[in-house]
């Protein structure tokens, strides 16, 4: 088990305002060389989950509940200099843009130098050397031009490239991929997706894919977790999510994927929106959303039990 996260609760800190929880009661395991995506709409406290894990919660945020095991390792039980320290040298993400990712004014081949430095203590002739190479594993043609540039001189597909050799730079066990494909077009996305999953077979990465379209992680990722409102309502192998999704909020996300028996068909979709952090609805926070909601949806918050967060498959089970 490469990463295990139990029981997950984010709080933020407000000004002469009630603290928020963006996160309450995830978790997930991660086991080197697969792939777990995290779905959801926006707001639904997938990147929240995904910062708390990687360290790099906002100022007034913090972890106020829950464990994040890394390697066996509890990194709350660990200070701050040595969790950072496990951090860094096991684990790295990719964010959605890549092009403010990247520093303008260092070239792409002195950024991935310096993390190669960072993280295994190179010379700068072999961090050098190792830059070029990763840029070239990444599938950068001439990758030796190609570390002389700047990210103004790369497309957006090969920034996100790019941004993929920083964070495989020293090898680490587990890579977060936060949205790093939502802002390039369909074909780049596929190349991106098949990328990562050629470095997390190649390399033994464990990798966390967060998205909100369940449709880009059907055949890249092994088990899907679906978040709603900062908790998560379903947890299941993909096939089986894909064959018989069981949570109401999972359902509606895979009824609202396009199809190709269908192509003229108007897609159906969830009315509503995700409530607010500061303003949940008492009981299921999806209730106000969902058709099959009863009195006791409205009143109590379900609990996750089989992998699923519902009164009525509770009762019906």
């Amino acid at each position: 088990m490469l990463l295990h996260v139990e029981d997950l609760a984010v709080t933020i800190d407000r000004r002469a305002k009630t603290p928020v929880r963006p996160v309450r009661g995830v978790s997930l395991t991660v086991d080197a060389g697969t792939t777990v995506a995290i779905v959801g709409e926006s707001g639904c406290g997938k990147s929240m989950t995904c910062l708390a894990i990687s360290g790099l919660l906002p100022a007034r945020g913090r972890v106020s509940a829950g464990q994040i095991i890394l390697q066996g390792q509890d990194l709350a039980a660990l200070d701050a200099k040595s969790a950072m320290a496990l951090r860094r040298a096991s684990m790295a993400s990719v964010f959605q843009d890549a092009t403010g990712g990247l520093n303008p004014v260092r070239s792409i081949g002195w950024q991935i130098a310096e993390a190669v430095r960072l993280r295994v203590g190179a010379t700068r002739a072999e961090a050098a050397k190792e830059a070029v190479r990763l840029l070239g594993r990444v599938g950068l043609p001439e990758p030796e031009r190609r570390a002389r540039e700047y990210p103004h001189q790369f497309s957006g597909g090969m920034n996100q490239r790019a941004m993929i050799a920083l964070a495989i730079a020293g090898s680490p066990k587990l890579l977060i991929a936060d949205e790093a494909t939502t802002a390039l077009d369909v074909t780049v996305q596929a190349q991106i997706l098949d990328l990562i999953g050629d470095l997390r077979d190649s390399l033994g990465m464990g990798v966390i894919f967060v998205t909100h379209d369940l449709g880009l992680v059907a055949q890249y990722a092994e088990q899907i977790v679906v978040m709603y409102a900062g908790r998560v309502v379903e947890r299941a192998e993909t096939a089986a999510l894909f064959a018989a999704p069981r949570h109401p909020y999972a359902q509606a996300l895979l009824t609202s994927l396009p199809s190709a028996a269908k192509p003229a068909e108007r897609l159906p979709t969830i009315e509503g929106v995700v409530p607010p952090i500061d303003a949940l609805p008492p009981g299921c926070a999806f209730a106000p959303r969902c058709s099959r909601a009863n009195h006791i949806c409205s009143q109590e918050d379900p609990v996750l039990l089989g992998g699923v967060a519902c009164h009525n498959i509770q009762v019906m089970a």
